[in-house]
């Protein structure tokens, strides 16, 4: 008696047209290929609305944000100024236009994008109602969590400074 070892709801030729076999092109198949995929390419981003277009790279923002969150490494080159600069691009109009659209002096939002000031929450709360929920609020707050958080563990002068409002320490060693 002969048994069948088959993964379970996979009919024996749903398995076979699933398994993929590696094929070896020549040097000219390559070639012809790479061409075939490129003019693909060129046709689809001809092909492409500009809300097409738009819709993608705010996508691509959004998984560059999400990843840098997740990532626990600070780069002080990816802020909240940073990412808000690429935001703002995305849509090709003057800062000034893009200001008033979320109802904010031009002079403010130069502020966030160059770092001069740390946004309010309610600047993420309207970046995500302008980007439709495509980037949520919470990001834009944990881009700028993240820098705090950076700037507090880095920062030894605040530490000097605050260490004379402290009238008394614990005696006792911490079992962190």
């Amino acid at each position: 008696m002969k048994s069948k070892k088959t993964k379970p709801g996979h009919s024996e030729s749903e398995l076979a047209e699933a398994t993929i076999f590696p094929v070896a092109l020549t040097t000219r198949q390559q070639k012809e290929a790479k061409e075939q995929l490129a003019n693909a390419r060129v046709k689809n981003a001809e092909e492409m609305t500009e809300n097409d277009r738009l819709s993608l790279q705010l996508l691509q923002l959004k998984f560059q944000v999400e990843d840098y969150i997740q990532n626990k490494e600070f780069n002080p080159e990816l802020t909240f100024g940073y990412f808000l600069k690429q935001y703002v691009d995305l849509f090709r109009v003057k800062r000034k236009d893009f200001a008033d659209e979320i109802s904010i002096d031009t002079a403010l939002l130069s502020q966030f994008i160059n770092e001069h000031r740390m946004p309010p929450d309610y600047i993420a709360i309207r970046l995500e109602i302008h980007s439709n929920n495509a980037i949520p609020a919470t990001y834009w707050v944990k881009l700028v969590e993240k820098q705090k958080e950076f700037a507090l563990n880095t920062d030894l002068e605040i530490r000097k400074r605050e260490k004379k409002f402290v009238r008394r320490r614990l005696t006792i060693n911490p079992l962190v």
